[in-house]
């Protein structure tokens, strides 16, 4: 009997492993040829028929404005780019100043009517995060978006300014730093213009890369053993967590009672070729990084 379980366990196993994988597989190619999801875009839609297609939202005579890190290349910079079009009032946080303001300079030559702030950030420095959200707070501004979009991949061991891993301290320690922050200012928003709210994270499918062995850090701090790949699979695993965590913190009766109506959602970006390619090569990464199945943009 002992064996007869232990054979099903076993063949169970490889059928979910291979389940996942043809899932993946399957995945992969749709992303290539552009097949259309659930959402009725593929990998060959655009920015700009995805915003046409909600142009109901910028409808309102309430300017949004949304905060958009890493908006100075890759996703980031073409969703300002299509949000500003549209309306709404960016700010782009920015490490690299000299960029961002060409950056604007490249939105502004479309939408001339564009309405862009650029402010210094750098994620990897809590010191810096603390200072940018106070002086955003400062323009009595109201926020109804919120874009952690910005990532960063080191080949190898690098800090923060406060000495944690840099993969995880700008993607994730950054970010939630950057929401809890802000978190208020958006709550506020949302119950005084009766606008939905919005946090997005943008993940990756490559999270599951971290799944198997779940969170590693010593190995992360040891320069003989860091491993890349797996800092930025953490990374991306610990901001689709902080989505699903922060989701049932908004749903509690206490943050019901102050009309917390904010959503946040966690997002893998399909097939886009961004600057964070450029950090990141090797045989796995060659065959689906380099093919643009997992991305994220640059921190700037």
């Amino acid at each position: 009997m002992k064996i007869m379980k232990w054979v099903i366990y076993f063949f169970y196993n490889i059928y979910d492993c291979l389940s996942e994988k043809w899932e993946f597989v399957c995945g992969a190619f749709r992303y290539l040829y552009g097949v259309k999801g659930q959402s009725g875009f593929g990998s060959s839609s655009t920015a700009d028929q995805v915003v046409e297609s909600f142009s109901s939202s910028f409808s309102t005579s309430f300017r949004l404005t949304a905060i958009i890190t890493g908006a100075t290349s890759g996703i980031g910079e073409e969703t300002a780019r299509v949000l500003a079009k549209r309306g709404v009032r960016v700010v782009m946080p920015a490490r690299d100043m000299k960029k961002a303001g060409e950056v604007k300079e490249r939105i502004l030559k479309e939408s001339p009517e564009a309405l862009l702030i650029l402010m210094e950030l750098d994620l990897s420095s809590f010191s810096s995060i603390q200072s940018f959200c106070s002086k955003f707070l400062q323009l009595s501004l109201p926020l109804n978006i919120l874009i952690n979009n910005a990532g960063k991949f080191c080949r190898r061991l690098e800090h923060t300014t406060e000495s944690f891993e840099m993969t995880f301290g700008t993607n994730y320690l950054g970010h939630y730093l950057l929401t809890k922050f802000l978190l208020k200012k958006l709550i506020e928003t949302a119950s005084e213009t009766e606008i939905e709210g919005r946090i997005i994270n943008v993940t990756s499918v490559i999270h599951r890369w971290a799944t198997i062995e779940g969170f590693v850090f010593d190995d992360l701090l040891n320069p003989k053993n860091y491993n890349g790949t797996r800092a930025y699979a953490q990374s991306k695993l610990a901001n689709l967590m902080h989505a699903k965590e922060l989701t049932a913190q908004l749903r509690s009766p206490h943050l019901q009672e102050r009309r917390a109506n904010v959503t946040v959602n966690s997002v893998h970006p399909g097939i886009v070729k961004t600057g964070i390619i450029r950090d990141h090569r090797g045989l796995i990464t060659g065959i689906f990084l380099g093919s643009d199945i997992f991305c994220c943009s640059e921190v700037p």
